[in-house]
């Protein structure tokens, strides 16, 4: 038993697999003997028994002592040094330029230039090797000195023109605006990555953080009448289009007028009809080329995109129940569908180059009107098992594994996402591929990127399927590769990074962050001194530079309702508290009292007694005091909507991802509303007019 014990615990180890972990410090938790099994057989390595598990690792170590090169090398630009290679080795880059460059003692590795070249190497004994060299910049984009600008949820800003739901043109008056009134820096917004569809029935998942696809947006988001091919529709599809716009109206009308709840899938059979109609229009010669151009640019990607789109709209999202080898992307089968839904697969193709060309245009406005960074774009942490990326690259996502989180204080049983995690060994082995080809296609119209749960750069939790969250485990990825790749990306597209680092976070990461140029994010209410026993309100200074600071997120109360509470009562009326009411009351209140005390020490409030949209005012103005390089307004918390966008750990029970921006009544806004709005215009005139710090 000891041996078995052994070898399995060494094949996790160089699988970056652990064995056990810290929830607590001085506390250590072991990971139970048959997850560890079940992680090793989903990155292919049988250790089930005694025999399999010495025989996996004597395989392991005889491939590492004939390998000549890793699967992939990864060095910092000026930095670091090539895998040491036998006496004699000829070594050779070829750069993404198609420059070769012989490696020698003139030409040492300082000198490559950052990008994703070819290594070779040809040994004395007759092995030779090749492998993807990525050469990453020291770090990312230095962001303005002090930006500041809004967050926001894209489907929730509904203008006059919005059919149901907002779009890239509301994004693009919206940054236009704010640029120009307020002098904002930057929109961030919500991933707009492509959704799994519904079927049968069954809605679309309106969270945008479970997506099909991450290399691709959602023509959920075009604004129809924009597409220039709209306006040229004649006779009967004229009509018909018309008719569309009708009910467009009236679907933009519930949302605004009639408290009705955002319907994804309805806004998207009415853009859908109506596109199918501006389909038939003909491109004209150079909109044509330009369409032409990008779907070469997006090559395989693109085409097993549009492929699952057309065979989804078939026989479902579920691409593990298609029938007759419809499941394996590469088939012949499915070759054969792809030529039969030709029309489909194009109108896809379609879709996709429209979106990024109205993506293109709102980052365009953005900078035109004077926004330093423009659009920051949102990277989910995962996507749907059942999606288009799962299925186009089975082979880079570990079969029968979901990310989540281990049990902590806010969750004693710990979590399950859903979503399964790519591969670290299938990342190495195709030199980040899938990840690279991500970020780039995120990074295409952006100046901005935020990383969803950054720390799973590092590590992420797995478990199981069939199994508790706590029955999981961490897997390590190799943080210079991911980190090195997004610093790469981030660097040729000229784009801020922000990681979103709340929570629970391993010693040591978010220094590596900080020095790689990563932003953090630093949310108010979690900013405490931790180390003192009163755990007292951070002053300003104290807070990190490296950050960019806000309120409140889309996962929390905005802050009308923290300040006032609001929140504990929905959170009891959802069932959701651990102890009493009056427990949780008594908590929230004394909490919420501490920061208006530091704010009134801090000449924030105004003396005497004041309102709701003081206090506001004095939470913003609290964070323009602090050095965050990037302070960001929650475009709700400026019309003092108390309703929050997303309750984690609910899903029926409240309308998550479903609510228009509102005002303190909950009475929708829309966009044209929300300019004109005195509250708005108030607490970002004083935001804006802070200045550098």
């Amino acid at each position: 038993m000891a041996d078995v014990l052994t070898a399995r615990a060494r094949l996790a180890a160089l699988h970056g697999i652990a064995t056990s972990y810290g929830p607590a410090p001085g506390r250590s938790v072991e990971v139970p003997e048959d997850t560890v099994v079940a992680v090793l057989a989903a990155l292919g390595v049988d250790a089930a028994t005694p025999a399999a598990a010495r025989e996996a690792l004597a395989a392991h170590e005889e491939a590492a002592r004939r390998r000549l090169l890793p699967a992939t090398v990864v060095l910092r630009a000026g930095r670091g040094a090539l895998p040491a290679l036998p006496p004699g080795t000829e070594a050779s880059v070829e750069t993404e330029d198609g420059a070769v460059l012989v490696l020698d003692a003139a030409r040492p590795p300082a000198a490559l230039p950052p990008g994703t070249h070819l290594l070779r190497a040809h040994a004395p004994d007759g092995r030779t090797a090749a492998a993807p060299l990525i050469v990453a910049p020291g770090r990312l984009p230095a962001p303005p000195a002090r930006g500041h600008g809004f967050l926001l949820q894209l489907y929730s800003l509904l203008s006059a023109r919005s059919w149901g739901m907002g779009d890239l043109g509301d994004l693009a008056a919206l940054a236009t605006w704010s640029a120009s009134s307020f002098g904002t820096d930057f929109v961030q917004v919500n991933p707009l990555h492509a959704a799994v569809p519904g079927a049968g029935g069954t809605p679309t998942d309106p969270s945008p953080y479970r997506p099909s696809s991450r290399r691709f947006p959602d023509p959920v988001h075009l604004r129809v009448t924009d597409v220039p091919e709209f306006a040229l529709l004649t006779g009967e599809a004229r009509e018909r289009a018309g008719l569309l716009l009708g009910r467009a109206a009236a679907l933009r009308d519930a949302v605004l007028h009639k408290g009705e709840l955002i319907d994804r899938d309805a806004a998207w059979e009415l853009k859908r009809r109506a596109l199918e109609l501006v389909r038939t229009v003909p491109l004209a010669p150079a909109r044509r080329a330009a369409y032409e151009a990008f779907v070469a640019e997006q090559g395989r990607a693109l085409e097993d995109h549009c492929t699952w789109n057309a065979l989804a709209e078939l026989h479902g999202p579920h691409w593990r129940s298609w029938p007759g080898g419809l499941a394996d992307p590469r088939s012949a089968a499915t070759a054969r569908a792809r030529d039969r839904l030709a029309g489909r697969v194009g109108f896809h193709r379609w879709l996709a180059w429209l979106t990024d060309e109205q993506l293109a245009a709102a980052q365009r406005a953005a900078r035109a009107a004077g926004m330093r960074i423009g659009l920051v774009h949102d990277l989910a942490v995962g996507v749907h098992p059942s999606g288009a990326d799962t299925w186009a690259q089975q082979d880079a996502f570990a079969a029968g594994m979901s990310v989540g989180a281990p049990p902590d204080a806010f969750s004693p049983r710990g979590q399950d996402w859903g979503l399964p995690p790519w591969r670290p060994d299938a990342l190495e082995a195709c030199g980040y591929r899938p990840y690279r080809e991500t970020l780039r296609g995120l990074l295409r119209h952006a100046g901005g990127l935020r990383v969803d749960h950054v720390m799973g750069l590092f590590r992420l939790w797995w478990v199981p399927e069939g199994e508790e969250p706590t029955r999981g485990t961490y897997v390590r990825y190799d943080p210079e590769a991911m980190l090195g790749v997004l610093a790469l990306e981030a660097h040729r597209a000229g784009a801020t990074v922000v990681g979103e680092d709340l929570g629970t976070v391993e010693p040591g990461v978010r220094e590596e962050l900080a020095e790689r140029g990563v932003l953090g994010t630093s949310v108010l209410w979690f900013e405490r001194d931790w180390a003192s026993a009163a755990a007292a309100p951070l002053p300003p200074g104290r807070w990190r530079a490296g950050c960019l600071a806000t309120a409140t997120t889309h996962d929390l109360p905005s802050t009308a309702a923290r300040l006032s509470g609001d929140h504990v009562g929905l959170r009891h009326r959802l069932g959701l508290l651990a102890r009493p009411l009056a427990d949780e009351q008594r908590e929230d209140a004394r909490e919420a009292a501490e920061w208006l005390e530091l704010f009134a020490r801090l000449g924030l409030l105004p003396e005497g007694p004041y309102g709701e949209e003081a206090a506001v005012l004095a939470v913003h103005r609290f964070l323009l005091r602090t050095p965050a390089r990037l302070v960001g307004v929650w475009l709700p918390d400026a019309v003092g909507d108390r309703r929050p966008q997303n309750v984690p750990g609910t899903w029926d029970e409240y309308p998550n991802w479903r609510l228009p921006v509102a005002g303190p009544d909950a009475r929708p806004l829309s966009l044209e509303e929300l300019m004109a709005s005195p509250r708005l215009r108030a607490l970002m005139a004083e935001v804006g007019a802070a200045g550098e710090p």
